[in-house]
């Protein structure tokens, strides 16, 4: 299992989604007030001022499907699916990530985080994992086709 190269590429992938729970995504310097937006959402003072309750759960769906894409080894088409939908979600998630920041806010300055990046590097190592995934099913049925 893990010696697929795939295997590598959803566990990385996995592991910066997960990342996403500790990790502050932006600062927002608004009428001279600075506020945090992490997973609980805009926070100032320690108070949430908008609630990131969806982008949690949004992260943690995105994180157990890579999970589980990496124990469905032996179902190489079911794990191209979730796979197909973890990428899905991840643009879904950046774009969230967005929408809060700007949509909060008029004329605030924005500083994103590293963190912000990371939806997008896991769309780019889930990509590369399904054409590994692909390339292996194309090994598979034409050791089949031989037989």
């Amino acid at each position: 299992m893990i010696q697929r190269i795939q295997t590598v590429y959803m566990l990385i992938s996995a592991i910066l989604i997960g990342l996403l729970f500790s990790l502050p995504f932006a600062e927002i310097a608004h009428e001279s007030m600075l506020y945090s937006f992490n997973i609980k959402g805009i926070v100032y003072q320690g108070t949430v001022t908008e609630n990131g309750m969806a982008i949690a759960g949004l992260i943690g769906i995105i994180l157990l499907l890579h999970v589980a894409a990496i124990f469905l080894y032996k179902k190489r088409i079911l794990q191209i699916r979730s796979l197909v939908l973890a990428i899905l979600l991840n643009a879904g998630l950046f774009g969230m990530f967005y929408f809060f920041t700007y949509y909060s806010f008029d004329n605030a300055e924005i500083s994103f985080k590293v963190s912000v990046v990371f939806p997008l590097v896991s769309i780019i190592l889930d990509y590369l994992a399904i054409r590994a995934i692909g390339k292996d099913e194309a090994l598979i049925r034409s050791m089949d086709r031989i037989r």
